[in-house]
């Protein structure tokens, strides 16, 4: 699920590609833009804005895509067979003598003037993984709708831009919370904590081929204790995973025991997205 740590690692991959290049081929498969022909211009750079990709094209061009679910970027050798989707998936073609870049799946693929790029990215909160983060300002803006379920403030991109739906579920755990909390119900010093903890995360994960948030156990809390209160009882330090699909403390462990307490973990809807929690740790209101 691409969230702002793998939306960075696609931004690197398409940058290494494509940066200084010309472009030799060309193909915008959307209605609105299946006319437009960027060969013949080099690309500038490719950037990531929270979970957007602004590819900067010579002559003032931004051609934006969003992968949202499972939308994906490959890049591939000019001798290389194409892989991640069946033709009809595909929505952009960008190449240069030394490799293609192939967009498959894309919900989101338009092309601006570089100068009216806000009009895609301007309304997201400061960037996670970018050099506008400002911790204050993402705290003040997710406290500016206390009786919002802290679950949903944190996916709001326009409050902090780079979290999904995977990070949000563990950073509630981490916080001992359950995402329907409200947020100015959180404990006094947790909502910062909780902004930190997530920046770290993401920055912790950008060149991991795999996303783990179990690398954080007590890194970035102290023992025994999470961001809010204190345990239950019987509960502390969560144990290290022991398995490859353990990397995760709660995301798609439904029905699996907590790897902190051993309480089966839930599984629900929140805004129709899946979301997990451990009814053992995580303290606040459930569905």
């Amino acid at each position: 699920m691409p969230e702002g740590d793998t939306v960075l690692q696609t931004a690197t991959r398409l940058h290494t590609a494509l940066a200084g290049q010309v472009l030799t081929r060309s193909d915008l498969r959307v209605p609105r833009f299946a006319t437009a022909d960027l060969t013949g211009r080099t690309v500038l750079d490719v950037t990531a804005r929270g979970k957007h990709l602004l590819t900067r094209i010579e002559g003032g061009l931004t051609l934006h895509s969003h992968l949202r679910m499972d939308g994906a970027w490959r890049v591939f050798a000019p001798d290389e067979r194409w892989r991640g989707g069946p033709g009809h998936q595909i929505r952009a073609i960008l190449g240069n003598t030394e490799h293609t870049a192939v967009g498959y799946r894309l919900p989101v693929l338009e092309l601006l003037r570089t100068d009216e790029e806000d009009r895609a990215v301007g309304h997201l909160g400061p960037d996670l993984l970018g050099p506008d983060w400002a911790p204050g300002l993402a705290v003040d803006r997710l406290l500016a709708a206390p009786d919002r379920p802290i679950g949903e403030a944190l996916l709001d991109q326009r409050n902090l831009a780079g979290i999904g739906n995977v990070y949000k579920c563990e950073l509630c755990f981490l916080a001992r919370v359950t995402p329907w909390l409200p947020v100015g119900a959180l404990p006094d010093g947790v909502l910062p904590r909780l902004v930190t903890l997530a920046e770290r995360l993401l920055h912790a994960n950008r060149d991991r081929p795999t996303r783990t948030t179990t690398i954080t156990s007590e890194l970035r809390t102290p023992p025994n204790r999470g961001l809010g209160a204190a345990p239950p009882p019987g509960t502390g330090r969560p144990r290290p995973p022991h398995r490859v699909q353990e990397r995760l403390y709660v995301y798609g462990r439904a029905r699996r025991p907590c790897l902190r307490c051993g309480t089966p973990i839930r599984l629900a809807d929140q805004d129709d997205r899946p979301t997990y929690w451990c009814p053992g740790c995580q303290s606040g209101p459930t569905p």
